[in-house]
């Protein structure tokens, strides 16, 4: 293969995976937002986590959706609109004048994410040479990774920059429209992304598929080099025939006693990969770092470490998962887990409250600081305790509109401790559960019902992942963090169990040899 050649597909693979950086920026970019809409709109919480988690609502509905509107009208067309889907989203969420709309403005780019997902790893697949294509598929998961940082640190610098006092920051009114701009700034790339798309040409399998032989060609000879376009054609329609030929898979099939082994550990990692609380931390970020007292600036700050580390440990684990196997990864990763949530548990429940001079100070001059005075230098061990108190001196009103506040200002707490429970978590999540359970779905299921697999078992994870951040902040007022994170550990100290007894090593063995070994 030529310099050029390999130049080449390597660039529209880039240009491609940036649908990756989008998805992965307007998922977690209502991070930053969750603090200022609460207030503004007057959500309960439940009505918090619709607003998070509606976009991973229709998302799992348009990974359904995608893939056939790809064969019909293309991969490229699908890409270029999910490129104005995620525009129009961003504007629309920045103008958003209620709840109701900010939610639906946040479901249409739900559309954007669900198609980027699916789509822009699928051309990149038809697009590159064989002994490319790992690594060129991998950008895709990357750029996720990268736009999930992304966006921590505009919400980071939206938030300082507001806190500017010159011309060009009033004019904008980044102070007043902090959370607006955080998610309107997501149209910028999403527009360049459309642009871009018009550098990419359409992909080869689905053009051969069409009958557009000719062109077909032309974009194999600039991807693969003229030497190996004849065999590459041949390949793929001997490919596109025996697809026709085959009777489709039904849903039915993957019921079968025979699969009931792969279909159990798919299910179980499915859900394992949600339900120890990984969006939790994602989408809430700075939430679970301002409730440990350090303030908003620096629960911003904090939030763009898990960014970092989160792209850091995915990286390693693209380039551990070969040498070492999934199985260790998985062990290693899942113990940590483990760990580092019975720590944040004990961190949380460690916790002491009471009004001191920081809580005072935030107060002065509110209608209840005299009320709070009188419990000045009180110390509860439990949070229950001390809300009980503060609702003797002052009323239930006042609490309920002060909530927030009072929590983390009168919270003690070992800060340091809680960074680093946090990081640990995501540093062991992105190199084992997180990136392994989409390798071994590749690889679990028999040829013959591979699709409709891993269909299946990415419907319950992204199912698990909507029900996780809808009642977060639920499970944070009603059960205390202490309890969510506790609960956290529980799910993944079975997993653990699970995956050390039940989960095969994949590595170095051929889907064939697999087939044969799980699918009895």
């Amino acid at each position: 293969m030529k310099n050029g050649s390999q130049l080449y597909v390597v660039k529209i693979s880039l240009i491609v995976a940036l649908g990756g950086f989008l998805m992965g920026f307007d998922a977690s970019v209502i991070s930053g937002v969750v603090k200022f809409i609460e207030p503004e709109f007057g959500l309960s919480k439940l009505q918090l986590g619709w607003a998070v988690s509606s976009l991973t609502l229709t998302a799992t509905l348009a990974m359904m959706l995608v893939g056939p509107l790809s064969d019909k009208y293309g991969r490229k067309k699908i890409l270029t609109i999910s490129a104005l889907v995620y525009a129009l989203s961003a504007v629309l969420s920045a103008i958003a004048p209620n709840f109701a709309f900010l939610v639906i403005a946040r479901m249409i780019g739900g559309f954007g994410v669900g198609a980027s997902l699916i789509i822009a790893p699928m051309y990149i697949a038809e697009t590159a040479p064989a002994h490319l294509r790992g690594r060129l598929v991998s950008f895709n998961q990357l750029n996720i990774v990268i736009g999930i940082s992304a966006a921590f640190f505009t919400n980071y610098l939206i938030l300082k920059w507001g806190q500017l006092d010159n011309d060009l920051v009033n004019s904008l009114k980044l102070a007043e429209y902090n959370w607006r701009w955080m998610l309107g700034i997501e149209s910028i790339p999403a527009i360049f992304y459309f642009f871009v798309l018009m550098l990419v040409p359409r992909s080869p399998r689905w053009l051969l598929m069409k009958g557009f032989d000719q062109e077909a060609r032309v974009v194999l000879a600039k991807a693969v080099g003229e030497s190996q376009v004849d065999k590459d054609i041949v390949l793929i329609k001997a490919s596109l025939q025996s697809d026709e030929s085959k009777a489709k898979a039904k849903w039915t099939d993957i019921f079968k006693p025979a699969l009931s082994k792969v279909l159990l550990i798919g299910i179980v990692l499915a859900v394992l990969q949600q339900i120890t609380g990984i969006n939790s931390v994602f989408f809430y970020a700075p939430m679970i770092f301002e409730q440990s007292g350090i303030g908003i600036d620096a629960s911003f700050t904090q939030a763009i470490y898990v960014g970092l580390i989160n792209l850091i440990f995915t990286v390693l684990a693209i380039g551990f998962i070969d040498k070492f196997g999934r199985k260790p990864l998985l062990i290693l990763g899942m113990a940590g887990i483990v760990v580092s949530m019975f720590l944040l548990s004990y961190g949380f429940n460690a916790a002491t409250y009471s009004v001191d001079k920081n809580t005072l100070s935030q107060f002065a001059g509110s209608p209840i600081f005299q009320q709070l005075q009188s419990i000045e230098g009180m110390v509860f061990n439990a949070e229950s305790d001390f809300v009980t108190k503060l609702c003797q001196v002052i009323s239930v009103a006042d609490f309920e509109q002060n909530k927030s506040s009072l929590l983390n200002s009168a919270i003690h707490i070992n800060s340091t401790l809680i960074l680093w429970g946090i990081l640990a978590f995501v540093a062991s999540f992105a190199i084992s559960i997180g990136p392994v359970m989409w390798v071994l779905f590749s690889e679990l299921f028999p040829n013959s019902v591979r699709a409709v697999a891993i269909s299946f078992v990415g419907f319950i994870n992204s199912v698990v992942s909507f029900l996780v951040q809808l009642v977060f902040p639920w499970e944070l007022e009603v059960l205390g963090s202490s309890s969510t994170f506790f609960i956290y550990g529980l799910f993944a100290a079975a997993g653990l169990v699970f995956v050390m007894f039940k989960v095969p090593e994949t590595k170095g063995k051929s889907l064939e040899e697999l087939e044969k070994f799980l699918a009895k």
